[in-house]
């Protein structure tokens, strides 16, 4: 079963809905304590603020049943905001800590034409994972987001608007994030989830 964090922000309607759609058992977690041996997987989802997100996650043990569910090898997988707190810390309002499973600090989109980066982009991808390198990799994605991560070592897709570049996708070991939305990026978007979905349960 996929376990699906719920910590009321945002898309778990639309994740739930893609997994359902790709035939997979999934279920919303709104507890660690619901945390059990028959998840095979992980994925944190969400759209909002990364600051409340954040002292949610650490409030509720979520962050710490988290950390310790990646460090023990099993896959984790973060989507827009949920990617954003998979990093070491965000300068959203301040500067807040992130979960430090992907290496970087989040940052405000400067340089972009437009506030919030909305609709679809080109993903340009560079070299995957070994665990990665089969999937289905698709060049236009969906995004709603004013902040992100730039361009680090566990970047492994890019995106830019305007003279922003930055992260559209990491990896690190078991841990995978993606800053657009595969749930809302069509065919190509809910291919590329069960993909990455398949590789992660492999690894």
């Amino acid at each position: 079963m996929i376990g699906v964090v719920s910590y009321g922000a945002g898309n778990i309607g639309n994740v739930l809905r893609a997994l359902a759609y790709l035939g997979r058992d999934a279920a919303p977690l709104p507890d660690p304590g619901d945390l059990c041996g028959s998840c095979s997987l992980l994925v944190l989802p969400g759209v909002g603020a990364f600051p409340p997100a954040a002292s949610y996650l650490k409030s509720s043990g979520w962050s710490e049943a988290l950390r310790e569910w990646a460090k023990s090898g099993r896959p984790l997988l973060g989507i827009c905001l949920g990617m954003q707190l998979l990093c070491e810390a965000s300068l959203e309002d301040g500067r807040h800590e992130g979960l430090g499973l992907i290496s970087g600090t989040v940052e405000g989109l400067k340089g972009a034409p437009k506030l919030p980066h909305i609709g679809w982009n080109t993903v340009t991808w560079g070299q995957l994972p070994e665990g990665l390198q089969r999937l289905s990799l698709g060049r236009f994605y969906y995004f709603v987001h004013s902040y992100a991560l730039p361009v680090g070592p566990d970047t492994i897709g890019t995106t830019e608007t305007g003279s922003a570049r930055f992260s559209a996708a990491v990896a690190k070991d078991n841990v995978v994030g993606f800053q657009f939305h595969p749930e809302r990026s069509g065919r190509t978007g809910l291919s590329l989830l069960g993909g990455t979905i398949d590789a992660l349960e492999a690894l």
